[in-house]
């Protein structure tokens, strides 16, 4: 290597649990970090106590300086003290600013969700499984002051199973993210990648999912909602009203049966599942929870709502 990976100067910018394993991995690998990145501490919990974020916790624990700007637009002179050669971005939560970008000699690199240039923003791991998708993949890229728009200089496929749904993909994604940093940033360093410019007409988009859009769409076909539940299961759960209180549901899988009933319609609810009609399908619902009560299966669901059948979702 042109410089020896202890002696780089790193910062690593990022907020959630994703980020935090990748973070810790670098660090156990032997990169220097002189400084982390993040988003501002949440309040949670009905008191709003500050919870720290998930890479908080390991730069505490590494010994590593934390930096949490409200605004890191207005707030990034202090980056120039910390004489970085090179940024770490994965999924630090703003777009950063070309006056920062500017700061290491190396550029700054952020890893992204997805196979570039599909799916640029900030939900690109759900979106791949909003639209049941087969593979998604992680991308190494250069940062530039647009978002995810930068050249590519590596990536990595990963295979989306049936059964995957957003806490699972996180996972693969994670440890994806790992490896892929891991075996290029060395070749990075000593210029041996050659970034590739991402074509502009095959771009996708995954921005951030609104609140409401938890509450699953009637008027989509069935294949588009089991998309909808993947990618919001395990947190923060996709829902239907069911007698007007929310009806979540974490896992379900697609039937064929003859049409039967109308959309919404609960047209089995016995041993054999809980089937609701939707467009162009159904779903069979496996594991619910109504609203104030324990997360379950559906065959307890159906022990305790027996007078299920033929009721509407809305």
């Amino acid at each position: 290597m042109t410089m020896e990976k202890e002696k780089l100067r790193l910062i690593f910018m990022g907020t959630p649990k994703i980020s935090a394993f990748v973070f810790e991995s670098m660090i156990e690998a032997g990169y220097h970090f002189v400084g982390l990145i993040a988003q501002p501490d949440r309040p949670v919990g009905r008191h709003g106590e500050l919870e720290k974020v998930p890479t908080k916790l390991v730069a505490e624990k590494y010994d590593i300086p934390v930096f949490q700007p409200l605004k890191i637009r207005k707030e990034y002179e202090f980056v120039k003290d910390l004489k970085p050669d090179l940024i770490i971005t994965l999924a630090y939560g703003q777009i950063v600013p070309q006056g920062l970008l500017d700061i290491p000699q190396y550029g700054c690199l952020n890893l992204h969700g997805s196979l570039l240039p599909k799916y640029r923003g900030a939900a690109p791991i759900q979106y791949a499984l909003i639209n049941n998708e087969k593979e998604t993949g992680m991308t190494l890229m250069e940062m530039i002051d647009k978002m995810d728009a930068g050249r590519m200089y590596a990536k990595k496929v990963v295979e989306i199973a049936p059964e995957d749904n957003s806490t699972s993909l996180f996972k693969k994604m994670g440890l994806t993210a790992r490896d892929l940093i891991l075996e290029s940033l060395p070749q990075y360093i000593d210029g041996e990648l050659v970034g590739e410019a991402q074509d502009e007409g095959l771009v996708t988009f995954a921005p951030t999912i609104k609140v409401e859009q938890e509450k699953l769409d009637l008027s989509l076909d069935a294949k588009k909602i089991f998309g909808w539940i993947r990618a919001l299961s395990d947190k923060p759960g996709a829902y239907f009203l069911l007698d007007g209180e929310k009806l979540k549901v974490y896992k379900a899988e697609l039937v064929n049966i003859p049409f039967k009933g109308q959309i919404g319609e609960i047209i089995e609810a016995d041993k054999g599942g809980l089937v609701v009609q939707l467009n162009e399908g159904q779903l069979s619902l496996l594991e619910l929870q109504r609203e104030g009560k324990k997360r379950m299966d559906y065959r307890s669901f159906l022990n305790g709502n027996q007078k299920i059948f033929g009721k509407i979702l809305e």
